[in-house]
This record gives C-alpha cells, structure tokens and sequence, in this order.
C-alpha cells in the first residue's frame, strides 16, 4: 500500500483526475449492481411503496452529482499530495479505531446539516430529494448539486482537521456509500429482530431513512440512530414499525421542520 500510496500522490493532475474519475464509476456501478440485486431478491420486504417510472431529470442530477463528486475528490487529492490532507501509514489498532471515530464524527456533522437543509430559507435546496419519496437506489445520488457540495465540503473539512490512516479512511468511505444505498433501497435488508437489539439497533437502516422520505420531520442520521435519539427527532413509532411501510399518509415536503 505504501507504494501505491507514493504512485498516487506522484502523479500528474490529468492522471490524477483521470484515474479517480475511474474509481468514481467503478463506486457508482457497483452501488448500482449491488442495490437493484437487494431491491429484486428482497422484494417482498418492501418499506415504501414501488418508485414510479424513472424520470429524465433523475438522470441528469445523477450525472451533475457524478461530476460534483469527482471534483471533491480531485480536491481532496491536491490537498493531500501539498501535505494540507495526511493519511497515515499505519495498520494497527490505531488505525481501526480512525474507522468509528470518522464515522461518528461524519454521521454527527451530516446529521446537523441535514437539520440545517431542512430550515425554511434552505429546504428550497434540499426539496428536490425529497420530491422522491418513493426510494430506488438512484435516489442516494438524486441531490441537488448544491447539496453535493456541501456534503463534499464537510467531508473535506473533517480530512483536514483530522489525520486519518489510509485503512481508516478506505474503510469509512466502503461504509458511507453502502449506508447511503442501504437507506434508498426502498426494502429492508435486516431481520425483525434488528432493532431490538441493543446495539444494532443504533444503526442506521433502509426502513429508517424511507421513513424520512414520508416524514420529514424525523430520522435525519445517517449512519446511526444515536443523534435522533439524544435530540429527539427519531420518529416514535420507527421500532414497531421496523421493517414495514409508514403506516401514515407522506407528509407535505412542501414545508421544513
């Protein structure tokens, strides 16, 4: 890893943007593969109601998300290659521990941005997600572009302020983009027991984030439930209803919270 590490920091800025333009849509199809292989076999599990047809414009913010996304990573690497961004070496327990650390790290600051999209000067920006309460897979990388790039920013900003090991980070960002297709599967992967169980049960789940499709005044985490249950935005009845449709009519994403 050392020597691909030394590789990637000596290249060119073409190369550089090329090869992560690759690795970019590499990660982007085998979300796509992996989360319509668990929408087809899981079908009967269903936590909203089917998507309807795929519109144009779903597409096309897909593919300005696509872009906005390669972008941060480019930035991301001219900061680490000038020495603003380190990425550790090692491979010890140290380096695990970098993995809960950006991740909780990562789910609070996502969390209050994501309250902070939903004030109302602001939910003009993040009203397009929500437009698409029925999730498909698609849906993850349906944002505006703005938005984007605030999640890319704040990403960012944590891989500057903090030093992060390679295995860490690789690791962290392995479990951000299957959280983030697990919460747009529209079906619910886990068993019925999962959310009686006491540490499972803090992990963020595929009926918890449709839920926040249909109401959108609770279950704004992302990787856990742990910022919604200390601040008092889960929504009551997610543990009975785990692993079902909402059982109230979606709310009016017209409004914020």
């Amino acid at each position: 890893m050392n020597d691909f590490l030394d590789w990637a920091r000596d290249l060119s800025p073409v190369v550089a943007a090329a090869w992560l333009f690759g690795a970019n849509l590499v990660s982007f199809a085998v979300a796509m593969a992996l989360g319509h292989l668990a929408t087809h076999s899981l079908s009967r599990h269903r936590v909203s109601l089917p998507p309807d047809p795929l519109e144009t414009r779903e597409l096309l913010y897909t593919a300005v998300g696509f872009v906005v996304n390669w972008l941060i990573t480019i930035a991301a690497w001219f900061l680490w290659r000038h020495g603003f961004v380190v990425i550790r070496r090692d491979t010890g327990w140290r380096a695990w521990l970098d993995v809960p650390i950006l991740v909780l790290v990562m789910d609070l600051a996502m969390y209050m941005l994501h309250r902070i999209v939903h004030l109302p000067w602001l939910f003009p920006i993040h009203r397009l997600h929500h437009h698409y309460d029925r999730p498909r897979p698609l849906s993850l990388f349906v944002l505006n572009p703005l938005e984007t790039l605030g999640f890319g920013l704040l990403w960012l900003v944590v891989i500057l302020l903090y030093p992060s090991s390679w295995l860490g980070l690789s690791t962290y960002l392995g479990i951000n983009l299957g959280a983030g297709m697990m919460g747009h599967l529209g079906v619910e992967p886990f068993p019925g027991w999962w959310s009686r169980v006491p540490v499972l049960r803090q992990l963020g789940t595929s009926t918890f984030h449709a839920q926040h499709h249909q109401d959108v005044h609770h279950n704004f985490g992302f990787y856990t439930l742990i910022w919604d249950r200390l601040f008092g935005t889960l929504l009551p009845t997610y543990d009975a209803q785990f692993g079902h449709p909402l059982a109230v009519p979606p709310a009016d994403a017209s409004h914020s919270v």
